[in-house]
């Protein structure tokens, strides 16, 4: 952004936009926007309504220095601290993969299939991989009766996670384990009636050519699934049999192309009375559930 301070609150985003796009961010006027109302702590509404007030002169340099951030390619969330989610704001940071809507389909697809069951108000469920959290959280927010435990192989995910649960006031029913998928519950012999993962499903040797937002920002330790992208599964797979009780309910997120891979892994694992897809907004088979009960 040039230095000739913007007239109002509106030339401010016009010029933001201009320059996030000269610097080859996609959906500029978008991420502008989002970055002008963290600048000048405006919600949308009062964004719009101000948009001919004068800029403050005391937020430039703030302005300034959150477009040549974005202008470098460091995500929007990662700038403003976080990201809604099933219409709740969750803290995010660079120890943590980005949410994506897409991933609202899952909790809403394990929420709907939990629903059928008679006694579907106490459950007991695992997010492994939880990252900021987002999926146990929100199953947590959404189900006051079900005792949700959140694992991780990063401490500082977990951190993240234990931050949104008490943010949304689910800290006290939620459990917290540092591990590697499901090793920490097969050595405590956990059961649960629901097992939620959305792990690392990126091919190792795809990673390079990933848009500069999640390739040079968001940890590798949530993108790289090996070098097929599934060896998270393959695992989680080979674990299940080392649980004392298959869940009644596995729901996993995966990569594009890889849903029919993933039932084929659950079905070697063990008997489902049905295992089906759930397509995302673009149409892609996203999550895969395999139903015992």
């Amino acid at each position: 952004m040039d230095q000739i301070k913007p007239a109002t609150i509106g030339d401010a985003w016009r010029r933001g936009a201009e320059l996030l796009r000269k610097a080859g961010v996609g959906e500029a006027e978008a991420n502008a926007e989002l970055l002008l109302l963290h600048a000048l702590g405006l919600s949308k509404a009062e964004l719009l309504r101000d948009l001919r007030e004068p800029f403050p002169a005391e937020r430039l340099e703030r302005w300034e220095r959150l477009l040549a951030r974005k202008a470098a390619g460091e995500p929007v969330q990662y700038i403003v601290g976080g990201q809604h989610f099933f219409g709740r704001w969750f803290e995010v940071t660079p120890a943590v993969l980005i949410p994506r809507p897409e991933t609202e389909l899952l909790a809403e697809a394990v929420l709907d299939e939990a629903s059928r069951w008679e006694d579907a108000s106490s459950l007991a469920v695992l997010d492994v991989g939880t990252g900021s959290g987002v999926l146990a959280v929100t199953l947590a927010a959404e189900r006051p009766g079900w005792r949700v435990t959140a694992s991780d192989l990063s401490p500082d995910a977990l951190a993240v996670a234990r931050g949104n649960a008490e943010r949304h006031g689910v800290a006290g029913r939620m459990a917290f384990v540092l591990g590697d998928l499901l090793e920490p519950f097969v050595a405590a012999g956990a059961a649960a009636d629901v097992l939620v993962s959305n792990p690392p499903y990126i091919p190792s040797a795809d990673i390079a050519g990933l848009q500069r937002e999640v390739r040079d920002f968001e940890p590798r330790l949530a993108l790289d699934g090996g070098a097929d992208g599934l060896a998270p599964y393959r695992r989680m797979a080979e674990q299940l049999r080392l649980l004392p009780a298959l869940p009644r309910l596995v729901a996993w997120e995966v990569g594009a192309g890889q849903a029919s891979d993933v039932a084929g892994l659950l079905r070697q694992a063990a008997a489902w009375r049905e295992i089906r897809f759930v397509r995302d907004y673009a149409g892609i088979d996203r999550h895969v559930l395999a139903v015992r009960g």
